[in-house]
């Protein structure tokens, strides 16, 4: 296997046809989950990967090594599915932090289990988490939910903190009807905190394909029932991030609103994704994958991964057309895709 000298030249970035430059990967580590949010899977939940076919601790470690030496990654997000629910965690994070070009490493959770791990976590090098939390109301959590698990998740935004996982930030999907009545609650508690709040326009991505775009709470609404509880100020630049940024007057609180739907920002994405069974995506709405596992367990060599990823991202479209009529669903939902 080769391996470029640690004093070798700097990676030649990792561009598509349009000139974006990818320096943003996330990766998911298992697609199971703990919860069975209604926006996301059927009560049952579904037909887990089989462990053989999971990316293992050695070859999550390898593909992160030839993305941050040979391709210019600077920021990983660990997600699934649940990642905490990945065995030997902190372990992991502890090997991505000592590679010879650790990226900025972050962890996004539904929180169940935060309040045991979040400290070793940040130990082993973890430098921030953003946590799920749909409603602040025990019974509306479990129904959304369909899990009794509201306390857990509230301890574990706690020890986020305590731990200095800092930014904390809550991810809120709206949905008409079920919780958009709590966007003003929600960004309250955040200030409460010292948490910020980011708001998640729904997206179709749900196993059962039952997405609805009339139950999307868009980003309009969102701001606007903000606007009614707070003064907000616009918080700067937003370049590459997918969420628009304002500061609630008077506080630290920043709260986000991410309109992949409404106010799509594909023109600047910078972000790949690596599925838990090692196939890469160019795009969350992506219909074609690159298998970069059958590689790794057939023996390449890092040039040949770096070829077959760079050939992934040559082939990105200019975004993902939500709402034209040429859009397609992808086969995997957001829970085996990772976010």
């Amino acid at each position: 296997m080769s391996r470029p000298l640690p004093d070798g030249p700097a990676p030649s970035p990792l561009t598509d046809r349009f000139g974006r430059v990818h320096t943003d990967l996330r990766v998911s580590l298992t697609d199971r989950c703990n919860l069975r949010c209604t926006y996301c899977m059927p009560a049952e939940g579904l037909d887990w990967l089989p462990r053989p076919e999971l990316l293992t601790d050695d070859e999550v470690v390898r593909l992160v090594d030839v993305a941050t030496r040979r391709l210019g990654i600077t920021e990983v997000r660990l997600t699934g599915g649940e990642p905490l629910l990945r065995r030997g965690l902190p372990g992991l994070v502890a090997r991505l932090h000592a590679l010879p070009d650790p990226p900025e490493l972050s962890l996004t959770t539904n929180g169940i289990g935060l309040a045991r791990s979040a400290a070793a976590l940040r130990d082993a090098g973890l430098s921030r988490v953003n946590v799920s939390l749909d409603t602040l109301r025990p019974e509306r959590f479990t129904a959304i939910t369909r899990r009794d698990r509201l306390p857990d998740v509230l301890a574990g935004l706690r020890a986020a903190r305590t731990a200095g996982l800092a930014p904390v930030k809550i991810n809120t999907v709206p949905v008409r009807g079920v919780n958009d009545d709590e966007i003003g609650e929600l960004a309250a508690f955040a200030v409460e905190h010292g948490y910020r709040a980011r708001f998640i326009e729904s997206m179709p991505l749900d196993a059962q394909g039952a997405w609805d775009r009339d139950r999307m709470v868009t980003a309009e609404e969102i701001l606007g029932r903000l606007g009614e509880r707070f003064d907000l100020i616009p918080a700067g630049r937003r370049d590459n991030a997918p969420a628009e940024e304002w500061r609630i007057a008077g506080t630290d609180t920043v709260v986000g609103v991410i309109a992949s739907v409404t106010r799509p920002f594909c023109g600047g994405c910078d972000r790949v994704r690596l599925t838990a069974d090692g196939h890469l995506r160019n795009c969350l709405f992506a219909t074609e994958e690159s298998d970069l596992r059958a590689l790794l367990r057939g023996g390449a060599e890092d040039t040949e991964i770096e070829a077959a990823w760079r050939n992934c991202i040559a082939g990105k479209g200019p975004g993902h057309a939500i709402d034209s009529p040429e859009f397609r669903r992808p086969d995997r939902p957001m829970s085996a895709i990772g976010g």
